[in-house]
């Protein structure tokens, strides 16, 4: 028999107060009825719409308990075992804290303006490959997600792999703290979030905050390729880390790409490792796919996990949904190629995205196809770096594109006449010029911000494609 994640027992130590009936044990966390599954553990927290208006349908989904405010408990008691608290918000904090505690696994925490999550989910699956390994869900990153998947890692699980993420200056430093990771890695610094922190340096300094909670002597990771990281390095030799591991193209780099051989659905790379030479093959295309790679292996073997087994295991890492997802709709004379790189963007990944699609192969007659979203949060250089795309558009050989959202008419204006399919003010607006211009043999490579909504697209595509298969 399974273990329960929590006992009420330990809820009762971690939070402070007593279930309002009995609790058999607790199997999971959730914040969100849509996904609470039989024996969960409901937080009722405040955001956008009251959770304490879906408790009782927690329950009817079979809940084991729910932790709500202290002056509501009475409304639901009838409905299932409640512990009342003064902040559902604070206790899922408390709630995190105590599971990082009695934890005895080997912990990641990553960040990075690009590539976080790729890097955590390679992570996580080289590490599941070795043993009991749990890792943040999806970019459960903020000071919502963070405590969350803290409070769901069992008490069994020999490695933790944590995403950290931020919008705003003095973000990264207490998510840090709580994870106290052994290994803290970040990807890249890159232009992100330019409109709240300003600067490169300020990004920098902010995406370093991770290494201060390092656990003493634990490992950062660090990209030696990239012009802020000698910023980072000033950061790191501040915190509690006593060792540091570069990655990255550069002679000098602890973990080195010596060559890659990327190919349209894979990467094969050469590398040297502290020293020792290892090749291997990624399930996922793109040079920059190849270089995170380089930071999971630093972080893997600062783990104590086995790098023969890690190089492995890289060939099961295949892009997540809508970062990078390649999916191949329709079937016989109606086939097309759709990368699904639609649940964020900034100019890094656009650049590498475009790459891509620059590699992919097409039918007869077939074309590449950009559709594209604002990429946002890029302060007042936005127009100017949404125009630069048009750099990239041309040197991948990208036949067609089409733009949605104000922004994006900066790259509007900035391509040649050949290669523009259509313009629209939003993604729900572009859709139909898509549809109608979109044909057999063609790759399409849909991206944007997720606030630029290009789902929408996607699912148009699936949903045409669909229907003519």
């Amino acid at each position: 028999m399974t273990a329960p994640l929590w006992t009420a027992a330990a809820l009762g130590d971690a939070l402070g107060t007593a279930p309002s009936g009995e609790v058999e044990g607790v199997s999971g966390v959730s914040i969100d009825t849509r996904s609470l599954q039989p024996g969960d553990l409901f937080v009722a927290l405040k955001g956008d719409r009251d959770g304490h208006d879906f408790v009782a349908a927690a329950f009817a989904k079979g809940a084991a308990a729910a932790l709500v405010e202290r002056g509501r408990a009475a409304e639901f008691a009838v409905a299932g075992p409640v512990l009342p608290v003064d902040d559902t918000f604070a206790a899922l904090g408390r709630l995190g804290l105590a599971g990082r505690a009695r934890s005895l696994a080997k912990i990641a925490a990553v960040t990075g303006s690009v590539g976080k999550t790729g890097t955590k989910e390679a992570l996580r699956i080289v590490l599941s490959a070795q043993a009991a390994t749990h890792a943040s869900v999806a970019s459960y990153n903020n000071h919502f997600g963070v405590p969350l998947t803290l409070a769901r890692m069992p008490a069994s699980a020999h490695y933790g792999v944590f995403e950290i993420g931020m919008n705003n200056p003095g973000e990264i430093a207490p998510l840090s703290a709580m994870v106290r990771p052994h290994v803290a890695v970040i990807t890249t610094i890159e232009a992100v979030h330019l409109e709240n922190l300003g600067s490169l340096e300020a990004i920098a300094d902010e995406k370093s905050a991770i290494f201060s909670g390092l656990e003493p002597g634990g490992t950062a990771v660090i990209n030696r390729d990239n012009p802020q990281f000698d910023r980072m390095c000033e950061h790191a030799a501040a915190s509690p880390a006593g060792r540091l591991v570069t990655f990255g193209e550069h002679p000098e780099a602890d973990v080195r790409m010596t060559r890659v051989i990327l190919k349209p659905d894979l990467s094969i790379v050469e590398a040297i490792v502290h020293g020792m030479p290892v090749t291997y093959k990624i399930g996922s295309p793109g040079k920059h796919i190849a270089l995170n790679s380089l930071a999971v292996l630093a972080a893997a073997e600062a783990l104590g996990a086995d790098l023969a087994e890690t190089a492995i295991a890289m060939g099961e890492v295949t892009p997540p949904s809508g970062r990078g997802e390649r999916i191949e709709l329709g079937e016989n004379g109606t086939r097309l190629m759709l990368l699904d790189e639609s649940y964020n963007a900034n100019p890094a990944s656009m650049r590498a995205a475009l790459s891509i699609l620059g590699q992919v192969p097409v039918g007869l007659r077939g074309r590449r196809i950009a559709i594209m979203g604002d990429m946002l949060e890029l302060g007042p250089e936005a127009p100017t770096l949404h125009a630069g795309v048009a750099r990239a558009v041309e040197e991948y050989g990208i036949d067609l594109v089409f733009c949605c959202g104000p922004l994006m008419k900066s790259l509007w204006n900035a391509l040649p006449r050949e290669k523009r399919g259509g313009y629209a003010a939003d993604s729900e607006a572009l859709v139909e010029s898509v549809l109608a211009s979109v044909r057999p043999g063609d790759a399409a490579m849909v991206k944007g911000s997720n606030g630029s909504r290009m789902a929408r697209v996607v699912a148009a595509l699936k949903s045409r494609y669909a229907s003519a298969a």
